[in-house]
């Protein structure tokens, strides 16, 4: 359409000229004593046009000629400028397929280009960005190739590159170098150094998943278990990993962090600031409860917190496996004493349901038996005790099974039951 147009115009212009020149009798009189010169009007105009065309030309081709000294200027500085991206892609490359020191010496190079262009008065808009990267790019191949000292250049190097950069860019090329740093540190095992850079980031940049993956990972080098909790429990709260990965992560860290409290007050506070999911976990409610007991902490207070575990157990029985099962009855028998109290009492009832509604259950008839026991009811966890070592799986249960029949024994003045008892018992 466009082309249309303009053939139209030119059509029309070239009517309308010719119209012009062939009804047009008018002349130019030059007067140049003692010469007079007549010239046609259509010459006149037709010799001004060309002479314009041909001013104009000379100009063009003039400015044009002058202009090559700086157009080949800016080629040279455009090619350097290309050669710069194509050391840094080769770097990239080189890392990527494991050549380290190449990928080094192609970022180091990188930066000796881009210098070069800073000397010859070309600043590229997004320099700071390239040699920054380059750098980064250098530390991460000296870190492959185990050269701290170089690593650690080339990291100082693309902070302070980071700092002298645009305010839009200045803030992520600096987050970015944080956290390439805590890794190296990571990798380095030392774990220390790896939290120090990561306490560097904003407080944004450090809830981001991967900055706290790097701060789980340290802080479980470092043997910090608190900080480790919190920082799984956040990943785990942002879906970081799948539910099974994160319970397993979790109660890993619960139970390192249970056995590293030494007072009651200390584990009393670490149950607390426990989730609801936590507290329902077999195995930590029955590590909390066995290491409060060692710590000589209240009875009550351990069968508080095994009695979720234990009502999950009557109601779904296969909601335990049998290892879990042994410790929740471990764990029980631990914390029943010899007093009278209401407390003491509840929990024989409660005990005493559990067997009467799984007579089948070994562990439930060894538990009855070691409460009726406590409670100096004799003849009772005789006959319990005595059901259950025929059917007791655990070596260590049959074993206190046949220790509290041979002392039942013993209390009847029965030597004979008492040795047979105590024969089972080593033989267990």
């Amino acid at each position: 359409m466009r082309v249309a147009l303009w053939l139209i115009s030119l059509f029309a212009v070239a009517v309308a000229g010719a119209l012009l020149a062939a009804s047009n009798p008018g002349t130019v009189t030059v007067f140049w004593p003692p010469y007079r010169i007549d010239l046609s009007l259509n010459l006149v105009l037709l010799v001004l046009v060309g002479l314009l065309v041909t001013v104009h030309v000379a100009h063009r081709a003039l400015s044009a000629l002058l202009e090559l000294p700086r157009q080949a200027q800016r080629w040279r500085l455009l090619q350097k400028e290309r050669a710069a991206h194509g050391a840094l892609l080769d770097a990239m490359a080189h890392f990527m397929a494991g050549r380290f020191l190449r990928a080094r010496k192609s970022a180091e190079g990188v930066i000796e280009r881009e210098q070069a262009l800073t000397q010859a008065g070309a600043s590229v808009s997004h320099a700071t960005a390239l040699k920054t990267l380059a750098h980064i790019l250098a530390a991460e191949a000296a870190h492959a190739l185990q050269d701290s000292g170089l690593r650690q250049q080339h990291l100082q190097s693309a902070l302070l590159e980071a700092e002298s950069g645009p305010t839009a860019l200045r803030q992520t090329l600096k987050e970015g170098s944080l956290l390439r740093a805590a890794r190296w540190s990571l990798d380095d095992r030392q774990a220390q150094d790896s939290l120090a850079w990561l306490d560097q980031l904003p407080q944004g940049v450090a809830r981001r998943t991967v900055a706290m993956r790097l701060r789980l990972k340290a802080s479980r080098l470092a043997h910090q278990p608190a900080q480790a909790l919190d920082t799984a429990l956040l990943l785990a709260k942002h879906r970081a990993f799948s539910p099974t990965a994160a319970d397993s992560i979790v109660r890993g860290l619960v139970m390192d962090l249970l056995a590293n409290t030494h007072e009651v007050a200390q584990l009393q506070r670490v149950w607390k600031s426990l989730g609801t999911a936590q507290r329902l976990m077999p195995e930590l409610a029955v590590q909390a409860a066995t290491h409060w007991l060692s710590l000589k902490g209240e009875a009550a207070v351990a069968r508080a917190w095994l009695l979720p575990i234990w009502e999950q157990w009557l109601r779904k029985p296969a909601a335990l496996s049998a290892a879990q099962k042994i410790k929740l009855v471990r764990a029980l028998e631990q914390s029943l004493g010899h007093e009278q109290d209401p407390a003491e009492r509840e929990w024989l009832a409660r005990i005493e349901s559990a067997q009467l509604a799984q007579p089948q259950d070994a562990a439930l008839l060894y538990l009855a038996g070691m409460a009726c026991m406590k409670r100096q009811l004799w003849g009772k966890a005789q006959a319990l005790l005595s059901q259950a070592s025929q059917h007791l799986q655990d070596a260590e249960l049959r074993r206190q099974a046949w220790r509290a029949l041979a002392q039942l024994a013993e209390q009847r003045d029965d030597a004979s039951a008492a040795a047979v008892a105590w024969k089972r018992a080593a033989l267990a």
